[in-house]
C-alpha cells in the first residue's frame, strides 16, 4: 500500500449548493451500489429513511474542512460495508451514528422508525461519543465505556472503528494539537483494537495515518523511499514469483499470487527495533499466495504450497508462523514463512485460502459469515466473555483498566497446553500464574508453583508457545501484593486485586473508626464531601486506601490540622486552588522567562515558564507539545517521546500547542549513539569533526570496541535541531561509520 498520495495537500472545499446536493446524492448511490448484494425486501426503504433522517438532522452542520456534515456519516457507512463487510443494519446505524449526540433527533425517534436493535447500537455509539468530547473526563474512561458497549453488540465497536478511520483520513483540516491527540489515541488503542478484531487493513492504515501526524519527517522519508524503489521492487517480486507460479500451475491449483509492500509504520518499527536504516529492512514486502480450495481441504492445500515455496527458496525455520493449526483468537488463519530469495534478500511469504483471506481483511464480520454451527465455543465469543469478566471488577481505575486491557486483550498470543493436552490461548508475556487463573480463580489463588514441560518452575515463570503446564497448589497459599507484577492477564490481576481488597477492607474498618473519632473531635463528621477532600489531599486512589493506611499507621491524622471546619465541611487552610489550574494560569503570564524562550500558541502568545521533559530531552527545532503537569506547570515533550502517545491519549485535555522561538544563545544537552568499524584514528576523526570543524561542545564520550566494531556514546551541547541534523549528516559521511542515532539521555 503506497501512501504518497495521502500526503498531498487536501483540495480547498468550494462547491456550490447545487453541486453539493448532487455530490450528496452521488455518494448515497455509491453506498447503495456496494450494499446491493445484501439488500432484502424492504431494506432499501429503511436505508433511504435513515439517509433522509441524517440529511435533515445535519443540514445546518459543516465539518472543519467546510464540507457538509452528511459527507461524514456517508463515508463511515461506506467503510462499514466496503472495508469491514457489514450489512444493512450497520449501514443504518453508521448513517445515524452522530444524530442523537449532535442534533435534535432522539433515541425515541430512532426506536419509532427502526426498532430496538438499531436503537441499542446507536445508544452505544452515543454513550461513547458523549464521553470522548468531554475534556474533563479522561480518555481512558471513554475506552472503558466503549468496551462495555462492545460486549453487548460488537457492531458498536466496528462502526466506531470506521468512524475513527474516516476521522484519521480527514485529519488535515484539524489544528495541530487536535491532530496529535487524535493520532495518539488511534495508535494507542484503536489500531490495536482493529488488529484484535482481525481488521488488518484498517489497523495498518490507522497506524500509517497516525505516523503521518506524529512523526511527519520520518513518514515522508519512508514514503519517498518506497516510491523511489517501487519499480525495482516490482521487478524483484516478479522475478521471485515466476518459478513459484510455474510450480503452482503444474500442481493444478486455483490461486492468486502478488506482492505488497510493508506499511510505512511497520517499516519504521523494524528500523527502530533492529536499529537499521531503511535499506537494511530485509523484508520490505510480503508475497501473498491465496488458494481457492474447499474448507475441508484448505490446510492440506496451504501446506502443499508451503512445500513448493521452500523447495525453491531456503526458509528461515525460526520465522515459520503456523496459524493454521492454532488460529489467533480473532479468527486469523495463515501460514507465514520467511525465505531467502534471489540476490540474497529475505522475503516474507504468506499462504492462506480465500476464506482465510476474507477473514484477515474483514475480520469479525467475515468470521460470522463463515461461522459453523458446532459444539466448540467460538474463539471470538470466548474473547468477548473474557472482556466481560475483566470489566466485571468493580472500581478498577480507568487508567489501570486501559493498561490491563492493552496487555491482556490487545497483545499477540501464545498457545500452551494443559496436562490433558487442551489448548489455551494467552497473551504474550503470560506467566504460570496467569495460566493458573485462566483455568479457575480458585486454582490461581492457591498456586505455589508449576511444572512446565515436566520441570519445576516458580509462579512467575514466563510461558512460551507450545509449553505444557501443570499447576501445583496448596490450601495454605493466598495471593499477595507481590503477585500483581507477575501477571499480565486482566482475569488474574482482577482476582488478585479482589482478594487483596477483601483483606484491606477487614483492616480498613479499624482505620475508618479512628478517622470518624478524629473528625468528631474536630466538630465534623465523615461525610462523602469530607471523604473526597481527604482522599484528594493524601493523593490516594480510593477511600479504602485511606482507611487502610490510617489503620496500618502509614498516615498520621495529625496532618488534619491543615484543615479547618466550615459549615460542617473540611477546607484546606492553604489556598485551595487546584495545582493544574495554577499551571494553566501560568500560561497567561507575560513577564516570566526561563532558559530559551518558547512561544505558546493558545489563548495568549506570551512567553511562559516551562521545563523540558527528562524522558525525551527536547531541543529547539524538535516537534514538541506542552503538557500541563500537576504541580510542575508546563513540561515540554517531543511528539515522538516514548511517553507521548500515553499522555496524549489518556490526558488529551492538558495538551498545549507549543513551538520554538529561535535562540542561538543557549545550548541543550543531547546524546548520540555511533557504531562503525574500529579503525585506527576513528575516534580522533569523530572528535575533530564535532569540536574542531563544527565547534560543538562535547560533554562526555564513552567508546567500546569489540571484535573490530566500536560503539560510542557522545553527549553534546547543541543550539537546535538544525545543528544536530548537520552533525548527523557529516558523521555519516565519515569512512567506517555505520550508523548514527540520537538517543534519549537518562533523567
Amino acid at each position: 500500500m503506497e501512501m504518497m498520495e495521502k500526503d498531498l495537500p487536501q483540495p480547498v472545499y468550494d462547491l456550490t449548493e447545487e453541486q453539493e446536493n448532487k455530490e450528496i446524492v452521488r455518494r448515497y448511490r455509491s453506498l447503495l451500489r456496494v450494499l446491493k448484494p445484501k439488500l432484502k425486501t424492504g431494506d432499501k426503504q429503511l436505508v433511504r429513511t435513515a439517509f433522509e433522517m441524517s440529511v435533515e438532522a445535519h443540514k445546518t452542520m459543516r465539518r472543519k474542512s467546510g464540507e457538509p456534515y452528511i459527507f461524514h456519516p456517508l463515508a463511515v457507512a461506506m467503510i462499514c460495508v466496503e472495508e469491514i463487510g457489514l450489512g444493512v443494519r450497520s449501514t443504518i446505524c453508521a448513517l445515524l451514528h452522530d444524530t442523537v449526540e449532535d442534533t435534535d433527533t432522539t433515541l425515541e425517534d430512532i426506536q419509532r422508525e427502526f426498532g430496538a436493535e438499531i436503537t441499542r447500537i446507536i445508544d452505544g455509539l452515543t454513550k461513547i461519543a458523549t464521553v470522548v468530547d468531554n475534556n474533563t473526563t479522561q480518555q481512558a474512561e471513554n475506552f472503558k465505556k466503549i468496551l462495555l458497549t462492545l460486549t453487548d453488540d460488537p457492531r458498536v465497536i466496528l462502526i466506531k472503528l470506521a468512524d475513527r478511520l474516516h476521522n484519521m483520513r480527514t485529519l488535515d483540516s484539524m489544528k495541530r494539537e487536535k491532530q496529535l491527540k487524535v493520532s495518539s489515541e488511534t495508535v494507542y488503542v484503536y489500531a490495536p483494537l482493529a488488529h484484535r478484531m482481525g481488521l488488518y487493513m484498517l489497523k495498518t492504515e490507522m497506524e500509517d495515518l497516525a505516523m503521518k501526524y506524529l512523526e511527519p519527517d520520518m513518514y515522508r522519508t519512508i514514503a519517498k523511499k518506497l516510491s523511489e524503489t517501487k519499480r525495482e521492487r516490482t521487478r524483484y517480486i516478479n522475478e521471485f514469483i515466476k518459478p513459484v507460479k510455474e510450480k503452482l500451475d503444474k500442481g493444478d491449483f486455483e490461486y492468486e499470487i502478488y506482492g505488497r509492500p510493508k506499511s510505512i509504520h511497520s517499516i519504521w518499527n523494524k528500523m527502530k527495533k533492529k536499529n537499521v536504516e531503511f535499506e537494511e529492512v530485509y523484508d520490505l514486502f510480503a508475497i501473498r499466495i491465496i488458494v481457492n480450495a474447499p474448507q475441508e481441504l484448505e490446510k492440506e492445500a496451504c501446506w502443499k504450497i508451503y512445500s513448493f515455496v521452500t523447495d525453491m527458496y531456503s526458509p528461515a525455520p525460526e520465522r515459520l508462523r503456523d496459524w493454521l493449526s492454532n488460529p489467533k483468537s480473532n479468527g486469523y488463519e495463515a501460514l507465514h514463512t520467511t525465505v531467502m530469495g534471489p540476490q540474497g534478500k529475505w522475503v516474507e511469504v504468506q499462504i492462506r485460502s480465500r476464506r482465510m483471506n476474507e477473514i484477515a481483511e474483514k475480520g469479525l464480520a467475515a468470521h460470522w459469515k463463515y461461522k459453523e454451527g458446532g459444539d466448540e465455543e467460538d474463539r471470538f465469543d470466548k474473547w468477548f466473555s473474557q472482556i466481560k469478566e475483566a470489566l466485571g471488577g468493580e472500581d478498577i481505575s480507568s487508567i489501570d483498566f486501559l493498561q490491563d486491557f492493552k496487555t491482556s486483550f490487545l497483545a499477540e498470543e501464545i498457545y500452551v497446553y494443559t496436562p490433558k493436552g487442551d489448548v489455551k490461548m494467552l497473551p504474550v508475556g503470560s506467566t504460570a500464574l496467569d495460566f493458573a487463573f485462566s483455568i479457575h480463580s480458585a486454582i490461581g489463588s492457591k498456586c505455589i508453583g508449576a511444572k512446565v514441560n515436566h520441570k519445576l518452575v516458580p509462579i512467575g515463570h514466563k510461558l512460551r508457545s507450545g509449553d505444557q503446564i501443570e499447576i501445583i497448589t496448596s490450601n495454605k497459599q493466598k495471593p499477595t501484593e507481590d503477585w500483581l507484577p507477575l501477571t499480565v492477564t486482566a482475569k488474574a490481576k482482577n482476582r488478585i486485586k479482589d482478594v487483596l481488597k477483601d483483606e484491606k477492607r477487614k483492616v480498613g474498618e479499624e482505620g475508618k473508626q479512628l478517622l470518624e473519632k478524629k473528625l468528631q473531635s474536630m466538630g465534623t463528621k465523615l461525610s462523602q464531601y469530607n471523604l473526597d477532600e481527604l482522599v484528594t489531599y493524601y493523593k490516594l486512589p480510593s477511600p479504602l486506601d485511606l482507611y487502610y493506611k490510617i489503620a496500618i499507621k502509614q498516615l498520621d491524622l495529625k496532618e488534619l490540622k491543615e484543615f479547618e471546619v466550615r459549615a460542617d465541611k473540611l477546607e484546606l487552610i492553604r489556598v485551595k486552588k487546584e495545582e493544574v489550574e495554577k499551571a494553566e494560569a501560568l500560561l497567561q503570564k507575560t513577564d516570566i522567562k526561563k532558559d530559551t524562550e518558547l512561544i505558546i500558541f493558545g489563548e495568549s502568545s506570551d512567553k511562559i515558564a516551562y521545563s523540558l521533559a527528562n524522558c525525551c530531552k527536547p531541543i529547539p527545532g524538535d516537534d514538541v507539545f506542552g503538557f500541563v503537569t500537576t504541580g510542575k506547570g508546563l513540561t515540554i515533550h517531543r511528539t515522538n517521546c516514548p511517553n507521548a502517545t500515553k499522555l496524549l491519549s489518556s490526558h488529551g485535555h492538558r495538551v498545549v500547542k507549543t513551538k520554538w522561538a529561535k535562540n542561538k544563545e543557549i545550548s541543550f544537552l543531547t546524546g548520540l549513539k555511533l557504531t562503525g568499524l574500529d579503525d585506527v584514528g576513528v575516534i580522533h576523526k569523530i572528535t575533530n569533526l564535532i569540536s574542531g570543524e563544527l565547534r560543538i561542545n562535547i560533554s562526555a564520550i564513552t567508546v567500546e570496541a569489540k571484535e573490530g566494531i566500536f560503539e560510542g556514546n557522545i553527549k553534546i551541547f547543541v543550539h537546535d535541531k538544525e545543528e544536530l541534523d548537520l552533525l548527523f549528516q557529516k558523521l555519516r559521511e565519515l569512512p567506517g561509520i555505520q550508523s548514527v542515532q540520537r538517543y534519549d539521555l537518562d533523567a
